[in-house]
């Protein structure tokens, strides 16, 4: 079993692309994964789709063959071709594969580092593919050390410290454009996830008033109802009036097209900054002069400051990060030594049963003593078998040490599709000659 990850993120790919390659809905994310997983070689999957990358994280058995189906896949959804994509992506393999992983988790490889949403993005997307059947243990043991490692990285740097996200840094710049003035404004903040509630909370605190636009008005009501008095809920299909009262905007919703088009404007010469923080986008080509607009990769470019900033702490929860990553792999070589170990217990135990019923019946040893004599049979064993299982779980901590299990596994006789041994050698076939 191998890992792997194939992502399209702000990296790598321009914000077009990610629109086009964007899971917009959950039957569509359904659908990609029931696909995959039909695949032999492909066992478990997820999808992490965001405002900022599309990403695809996979256990196989086979990742020259896993990587070309997923793009194929992806081609197929998108309309996008198949060489462009592949031009396009980053594919990472097994330790690198973990390492991008827990990065990603950490908040290491996101636009604003520090930023505390990918995390949760992370998690529900798995449990999402976990209730779907597409994912299950291999991953799960994977997100699991990850977010060990998130953890770590928060409480050891400052990388978290006042977390920022694409909707902080649009607030931010905003007060930039507008100075103090900005407090007594009204934004108008679109959509009820979680980008528009941060957005309307950073408005909040700089005095701003809030509309809050949805297309439920009763759940947008009662998400206005929490956030304050200061916030009132209306509707998407009253935006037209909207755009032509209040000049500045912040619209992050996951509406699969533009719902804000240049024929909604009135008066093309009315002073606006508007913040387009979704994927795809929410704000068409608009042409206006008096139009400040800033999209996520205006957002990205903003936020470098603060990557700056925090370089230094980065480094550091990067050591944390590779850290981890031989911790994992540490686990797993330990992990996949103890079916050996079970296997040699379970051949003793059945000897001992053997051997002892045979005794009892040829009257060799009363039936009253079986008890007590299995008990002796099983400390003598266990007492033999001590050093033995502490060598082999050595062995799986060193460089060899796959030739050396492979030996017990022929000598007891014990199924090696039982055993994990490629955790203990590289597989060279599983990460050359695809990735050009």
């Amino acid at each position: 079993m191998y890992y792997q990850v194939l992502a399209f993120n702000h990296h790598n790919c321009e914000q077009s692309l990610r629109e086009q390659l964007a899971f917009t809905s959950e039957d569509e994310k359904k659908n990609f994964l029931n696909e995959l997983v039909e695949f032999k070689f492909i066992h478990e999957a997820y999808i992490v789709s965001t405002c900022n990358r599309v990403e695809i994280f996979a256990a196989t058995s086979d990742n020259f063959s896993s990587y070309h189906t997923i793009l194929g896949l992806l081609s197929k959804k998108s309309q996008v071709d198949f060489y462009k994509l592949k031009s396009a992506g980053r594919c990472y393999d097994d330790e690198e594969a973990i390492v991008h992983t827990f990065s990603v988790v950490s908040s290491l490889d996101s636009v604003v580092i520090g930023e505390s949403q990918i995390t949760g993005q992370v998690k529900e997307d798995f449990r999402f593919s976990q209730r779907n059947g597409t994912a299950g243990v291999k991953l799960n043991r994977v997100l699991a050390h990850g977010l060990k490692c998130a953890a770590e990285v928060r409480n050891v740097t400052e990388i978290s410290k006042n977390p920022i996200s694409i909707a902080s840094v649009a607030v931010a710049q905003a007060y930039k454009i507008y100075g103090e003035n900005i407090s007594g404004m009204r934004g108008v903040v679109i959509g009820t996830g979680e980008m528009g509630m941060i957005a309307a909370k950073h408005l909040l605190r700089l005095g701003c008033d809030v509309l809050l636009l949805g297309r439920d008005l009763e759940k947008t009501q009662r998400i206005a109802e929490e956030l304050g008095e200061n916030v009132k809920a209306g509707t998407t299909v009253d935006l037209p009036k909207y755009l032509n009262r209040y000049r500045l905007l912040f619209s992050a919703t996951s509406s699969k097209e533009a719902i804000i088009e240049p024929r909604m404007i009135e008066n093309p010469n009315f002073d606006r900054v508007w913040f387009d923080m979704a994927i795809p986008r929410d704000i068409g080509d608009m042409g206006l002069e008096k139009l400040r607009l800033f999209r996520i990769d205006d957002l990205k470019s903003i936020s470098n400051e603060n990557y700056a900033l925090k370089q230094e702490q980065a480094i550091k929860a990067k050591e944390i990060v590779r850290r981890f990553k031989d911790e994992y792999y540490t686990w797993l070589k330990a992990s996949s030594v103890e079916p050996v170990i079970r296997d040699m217990r379970l051949q003793v135990q059945e000897a001992i049963d053997k051997e002892l019923s045979r005794a009892i019946k040829k009257k060799f040893v009363p039936e009253e003593y079986k008890e007590n004599m299995q008990k002796m049979a099983e400390q003598m064993f266990n007492h033999f078998l001590h050093d033995a299982t502490q060598n082999l779980r050595k062995c799986s901590t060193q460089t060899d040490g796959s030739k050396k299990i492979g030996a017990i596994t022929d000598i007891f006789d014990i199924d090696p599709k039982r055993v994990n041994l490629q955790w203990f050698q590289k597989n060279e076939h599983n990460v050359k000659g695809y990735k050009s």
